[in-house]
């Protein structure tokens, strides 16, 4: 059996925009809903989603069938982490809250097995290798594996400029959120300051010749973003999808009488 290539990565290679749409619901189920709908990527989120790693292989297991590209984001970004995420076989991985070359170094490393990374061995008990189905998968796996970093600090930001000079990885993925609370605008992600260090890192990565990414359900920002060189863009939260549209069918039938019922 010969490894499966990578779509996702080959994609922002090709700078090729790829919409993604968030999973945080933690269910193989919805997962799976979503992932007929026919987004380029799905993103299952560990880091603030009640995922652990059965949820995830579940997930990964359930989309696995569909066009969809799943990307998994781990709690936070450490050697264990990583090594039974890609044992499962999450071949797309997102790390939060990177703040500095060495920790970028770390992660590259962390996604290579010995000499050139640290990654543990354990192909035949290992999802990822089709239990040694796949051919030469400890030589070849490397290729296939698709590493993003997420800048949202203001040391991530002060220290963009090194962390795109480290090889091994594909992209940045810049969280709006998290990055607007480190800059002193908790809840504001539309602040000028905010957009003004979120447009230079952009600028930057893609200088750098990386693909650069990021999460906004705002149509106009999305626009906005593909403008500035956005290639990879999270156009929605399936947990937010579920609040809205139920809570539009409540007030639809239900309005004023609902309310008083909450309360």
């Amino acid at each position: 059996m010969k490894i499966p290539p990578n779509p996702f990565k080959a994609a922002l290679a090709e700078n090729r925009i790829q919409f993604g749409y968030w999973l945080a619901l933690a269910s193989p189920y919805t997962a799976e809903i979503c992932a007929t709908a026919g987004f380029d990527w799905v993103m299952i989120d560990g880091e603030h989603a009640p995922n652990d790693i059965q949820s995830t292989l579940a997930q990964l297991q359930a989309v696995a069938a569909y066009s969809s590209q799943p990307v998994v984001r781990p709690a936070e970004g450490t050697l264990a982490n990583i090594k039974q995420l890609l044992d499962i076989g999450a071949h797309n991985l997102l790390i939060p809250m990177v703040e500095s070359a060495d920790q970028a170094m770390e992660m590259v490393r962390a996604t290579r097995y010995p000499p050139a990374g640290s990654r543990g061995v354990g192909a035949a008990i290992a999802r990822s290798s089709r239990w040694l189905a796949i051919d030469n998968y400890d030589f070849e796996i490397e290729d296939q594996i698709c590493l993003l970093l997420q800048i949202e600090s203001q040391a991530g930001l002060d220290n963009l400029d090194q962390i795109l000079e480290v090889d091994g990885y594909d992209g940045i993925f810049i969280g709006p959120s998290d990055l607007a609370a480190s800059l002193g605008y908790l809840g504001n992600t539309m602040h000028p300051d905010v957009q003004s260090e979120i447009s230079t890192a952009i600028a930057k990565t893609r200088r750098a010749k990386k693909a650069v990414g990021i999460l906004s359900t705002e149509d106009d920002m999305i626009q906005t973003y593909r403008e500035l060189g956005v290639v990879f863009i999270a156009i929605g939260i399936d947990t937010i999808t579920l609040a809205n549209s139920t809570r539009a069918l409540v007030n639809q039938y239900l309005g004023k009488e609902s309310v008083s019922r909450q309360n």
